[in-house]
Order: C-alpha cells, then sequence, then structure tokens
C-alpha cells in the first residue's frame, strides 16, 4: 500500500514513529516530546519489544484517504540515535498510519494511573493521545497495550466493574 499525501496536509513534527503490525496493518505510535525527553530511548526499547522504526526525531505527517500517516525525511529513514554510542541503522518502515500520539512526561508522577482518554488533533484529525514516563521499564508494553486497546471500550468496562453498586432511593 502506498500512502501519497492529500494536497496542503502535511507537516514535519520533532518526533518519532515506531509501529507494530496488529490485524494484518501497521499502527502507529507517534513519539512527541522537547530534546531530551526519551523519545529516542522509548523508541530504541519499542524496537526491541517487536516494533519498527517509521521515523526518529523528525516525521513527516500527512493525510491520505481522510487517514493520519509518518514517515522519515529521506536523509534520515533508518537511522535512529542512540544516545552514548551514535546513530544506528535499523531496517525502517517507509510509512506507518499514526494510530496513537505519545506525549513523554517529566517526570511518573506526571501520569495518571487511570487516565481519562484525551485526543489531540494533528492536520484537522482527531488521534488518541496517551501520557507516557518514557524511562520506565513498562513503557514499550504500555505502548503496545495502547495500540492494541485504545478506542475499544476495555478501559471503561475495566472501571464499571470496579465502581461500587448503586444504591436505589428508599431501599
Amino acid at each position: 500500500m502506498t500512502a501519497a499525501p492529500e494536497t496542503g496536509t502535511s507537516e514535519i513534527r520533532h518526533a518519532g514513529l515506531v509501529a507494530l503490525r496488529v490485524d494484518g496493518l501497521w499502527r502507529g505510535a507517534l513519539i512527541e516530546g522537547p530534546s531530551g525527553s526519551g523519545k529516542s530511548d522509548l523508541a530504541l526499547r519499542a524496537l526491541d519489544a517487536g516494533f519498527r522504526l517509521a521515523a526518529d526525531d523528525r516525521t513527516i505527517v500527512f493525510r491520505a484517504g481522510g487517514r493520519l500517516f509518518g514517515r522519515a525525511p529521506g536523509p534520515l529513514m533508518g537511522l535512529i540515535e542512540c544516545r552514548g554510542v551514535g546513530i544506528v541503522a535499523v531496517e525502517p518502515l517507509a510509512f506507518a498510519e499514526i494510530a496513537l500520539i505519545v506525549r513523554c512526561e517529566k517526570t511518573p508522577q506526571a501520569v495518571d494511573r487511570m487516565p481519562e482518554q484525551e485526543q489531540e488533533s494533528l492536520l484537522g484529525k482527531a488521534a488518541p493521545l496517551l501520557r507516557l514516563w518514557p524511562f520506565e521499564l513498562s513503557a514499550p508494553a504500555k505502548l503496545r497495550c495502547a495500540l492494541l486497546t485504545i478506542g475499544r471500550g476495555e478501559q471503561e468496562a475495566y472501571q464499571a466493574t470496579l465502581a461500587p453498586p448503586r444504591r436505589r432511593l428508599g431501599a
């Protein structure tokens, strides 16, 4: 499948893009945050957990067929920063659909235990937003869980089972 950008619907983001194959399609997580926030570190650990790299540090985000996609700028394709080692070549994906936006938070305390589902708009298209502390050991597993479950209702169902039973008035 090739994804051709719609006219006037692309931008370059200071973000990485990793993807996981789900139901035969590459579902991507756009990892955003300022320099030094852990974007590439999280991407490296995600690659080690079976994800594929579409882009590191700079991602061209574009719309095609009403959906969001991302890819690396040509000279950066297949390259990822490995702090303390240098630039490392990996086998890249040419592009991936953006199914999730990940915001790298500065501290673990900045991440809610049971967050309300949030969305962010990119190029006029809404995508689920996940806030993560990227240096947590389980961050790649959380990325996987989010790509597999966000928007499918599991969180609401889980929280409903934790709610105390309702009492009827006069009972």
